[in-house]
């Protein structure tokens, strides 16, 4: 544990196997390991990883092998879930310590430490690329709120419930699994926060008054156009961007949930802790006493 406070990242969209026969080696397994690096090799190391969906492209079992094998030396504990571009059979094949709710639905619950429980939610429908949360998951959390309703609550989904304003990749705003999502939560004021992946950038918003956040992609990003599309009228427009792989950090500190984002890339350190900054930093905390 981190002494002070349990921190929990959040890489999702990852998205192996998209393009297995790039030389020397895929894009996507090169921001992957990048990225784990940073998280395993940076100051923060937290104390679970969980990833929140499209794992890989094609639900496959190589491209699963591909990225057990890469997290084969991380020693942070994982928290695997399943995205649209995954597949259920190829996640248990990886990932054996997962266990099937009924249905075969791929969601869990976890004590996360100081107080918090996090509830990783299978919003996969095969062959869809939307969401879906039917009438059997919405009973599954239901009762898994209902365990405890004091207790603070972190949930984990891929898909946003939200209309972000990104045309080709939202959801219609009035689909059923989001008004079923919806009713589920009404009322449920111990969830602290909902954090999803899937649109492949950075959003704050909030849904059934809870604070809900978009993690970016590991992945490359999709390109930040908020005009309506239309899909009968191609007009050229960026899909697609090479904008860093970019993870979450959500740290709890027992009372407050704090969801920080760094993006991975060859940054330059412009300023150290030394003796020379040392007043600095004493001036700092003295303003605090």
């Amino acid at each position: 544990m981190t002494g002070r406070a349990v921190l929990i990242a959040q890489m999702t969209d990852i998205h192996i196997g998209f393009a297995p026969d790039e030389k020397p080696e895929e894009l996507n397994l090169t921001r992957f390991r990048a990225t784990l690096q940073r998280l395993i090799e940076g100051p923060n190391r937290p104390d679970f990883l969980v990833l929140t969906g499209d794992i890989t492209d094609h639900g496959d079992a190589e491209s699963f092998a591909k990225t057990i094998e890469i997290l084969h030396a991380c020693p942070i504990p994982i928290l695997p879930m399943v995205g649209n571009h995954d597949s259920r059979e190829g996640l248990l094949g990886a990932f054996p310590g997962v266990e099937p709710a009924d249905g075969g639905f791929l969601h869990y619950v976890v004590d996360a430490g100081l107080g918090l429980r996090v509830i990783c939610l299978d919003t996969l429908e095969e062959g869809r690329h939307g969401g879906a949360f039917c009438a059997a998951r919405a009973h599954w959390l239901a009762e898994r709120l209902a365990e405890a309703p004091d207790t603070p609550t972190l949930i984990f989904m891929h898909h946003p419930p939200v209309v972000a304003g990104i045309d080709w990749m939202d959801p219609a705003p009035d689909e059923d699994w989001i008004t079923r999502f919806g009713a589920v939560l009404e009322g449920q004021h111990q969830v602290q926060a909902i954090h999803c992946g899937h649109l492949h950038r950075q959003i704050t918003t909030s849904f059934a008054g809870i604070p809900l956040g978009v993690t970016p992609s590991v992945a490359p990003l999709v390109a930040m156009d908020l005009n309506p599309i239309d899909k009968d009228m191609p007009d050229d427009r960026e899909l697609i961007t090479t904008e860093p792989p970019t993870y979450a950090l959500h740290r709890w500190d027992g009372a407050n949930l704090v969801s920080h984002y760094e993006r991975v890339g060859d940054w330059q350190v412009l300023a150290r802790f030394h003796a020379g900054l040392q007043p600095m930093i004493e001036g700092m905390f003295a303003e605090r006493e």
